[in-house]
């Protein structure tokens, strides 16, 4: 069973966010803890999720927000670590905050997997154009949620199991290694219906 590693963001993902509601309901869900999730450093960071990736090698990375950032921090740096595809969801802008400004600089290349970027309209952690650059450096589909905020509980995501699909078209895509191209794909409203059901 390919492992699901789930990677919140600042302050981690506490109930009902639907990070920890995929962790508490798909067995092959993993959240990876953070020592210090109020105070952000990227190397420790960056060093539970290499060690998590190192035990369940060919994983799918699920990243929201600052965890969006690291999991293309991972992929860009330490291409050698063993990941299958990536999940990026409604990923924040280091400059937005202080409390984020350690993760400045983000990876402006091909993240070398099959990789798809979740991004909403009025998003104060990230603006949608600034999303869909990401989303053409990082070589990855882009999927517009509208106006959904920051993809969070405030904005009424607690279960979301349209995410689910979205990692399993990607596990789909991965086990066919079929190459993505640098471009990136624009799904519509598809995704939107019924997300938050």
């Amino acid at each position: 069973m390919t492992k699901t590693l789930i990677l919140p963001g600042l302050d981690g993902s506490p109930r009902p966010h639907w990070q920890h509601w995929w962790a508490a309901t798909d067995a092959s869900a993993l959240m990876v803890e953070q020592h210090d999730w109020a105070h952000p450093r990227p190397e420790a960071w960056e060093a539970e999720l290499a060690g998590a990736i190192l035990s369940h090698p060919g994983c799918i990375l699920v990243g929201h927000s600052l965890g969006a950032i690291l999991a293309a921090r991972i992929l860009t740096r330490w291409p050698q670590l063993k990941v299958s595809a990536a999940l990026l969801v409604a990923p924040a802008d280091p400059a937005v905050s202080p409390r984020l400004a350690a993760f400045h600089g983000i990876p402006q290349q091909p993240l070398g997997v099959p990789a798809t970027l979740v991004a909403s309209r009025n998003d104060p952690w990230m603006g949608f154009a600034q999303s869909a650059a990401l989303a053409r450096d990082w070589g990855a589909d882009l999927v517009d949620l509208g106006n959904a905020g920051h993809i969070n509980v405030a904005s009424g995501y607690g279960p979301w199991p349209a995410a689910l699909a979205l990692r399993d078209a990607l596990h789909t895509r991965a086990r066919a290694a079929v190459p993505h191209p640098l471009g990136y794909g624009t799904h519509s409203g598809a995704w939107r219906m019924g997300a938050r059901a």
